[in-house]
């Protein structure tokens, strides 16, 4: 079962996703929250594997929230994915730096959550789905100066590759076709990358991709 706590300002946005997925077997609504603060204590609280959280909030917004939960070592199993609108992708640097895996519209199509969700609780793939290519192909690759990649000598070859894919958008399985390899064994140079760039999550390999240079609009 896949828990869920959605925290959003509006009550119409927080009912109409609730509503989408109770209608699942595998996905929970477990709480919802008005206001970053109290998404904070409900997330400690529930242990929730994904939470749901708008950008503009009263009290704490959701940059500072997903901030405060990818730093605390006791809610490192959950996943934060940022509800955003039209117009508001300037925010996803700051999102995607705070520990965010993944953005959503919040005008998205029903079955488009539900896969979201799915695919977001297994850490299998940045949401790649149009919104996130659109905010790092707009904006990340633009926002983000080239450095020197602060770990990148430690990663293999194979690794590199893997990483450099991963900042794509492509699924395990994807990865596995394009390195003509095994699926376990993609997940297994994605994990090894992660390890040796302390990485949160996979969107964290994005962000540290785009900011040393080994993904740029050009191969997006």
């Amino acid at each position: 079962m896949i828990r869920v706590l959605l925290v959003d300002d509006q009550p119409l946005i927080r009912s109409g996703f609730r509503a989408l997925l109770d209608l699942e077997d595998d996905i929970e609504v477990v709480a919802e929250a008005a206001d970053g603060e109290a998404g904070l204590t409900l997330t400690k609280q529930h242990l929730p594997d994904i939470v749901l959280i708008d950008i503009q909030m009263p009290v704490v917004d959701g940059i500072e929230a997903t901030r405060r939960i990818a730093a605390d070592p006791a809610l490192v199993q959950v996943h934060v994915v940022i509800l955003t609108n039209y117009g508001m992708d300037e925010y996803v640097l700051d999102a995607l730096r705070a520990g965010a895996a993944g953005f959503l519209v919040k005008d998205i199509v029903p079955e488009d959550l539900v896969h979201a969700v799915r695919v977001a609780a297994r850490g299998d793939a940045l949401l790649a789905p149009s919104i996130t290519r659109k905010l790092i192909n707009r904006y990340l690759t633009q926002l983000l100066p080239t450095v020197a990649g602060t770990g990148l000598d430690e990663l293999t070859g194979r690794e590199r590759e893997a990483v450099t894919l991963v900042a794509q958008g492509l699924s395990n399985d994807q990865i596995a076709d394009r390195m003509v390899i095994s699926p376990l064994t993609a997940k297994t140079h994605i994990n090894r990358a992660m390890t040796k760039l302390h990485a949160r999550d996979r969107a964290q390999l994005v962000v540290f991709a785009y900011e040393s240079g080994m993904v740029t609009p050009r191969n997006s």
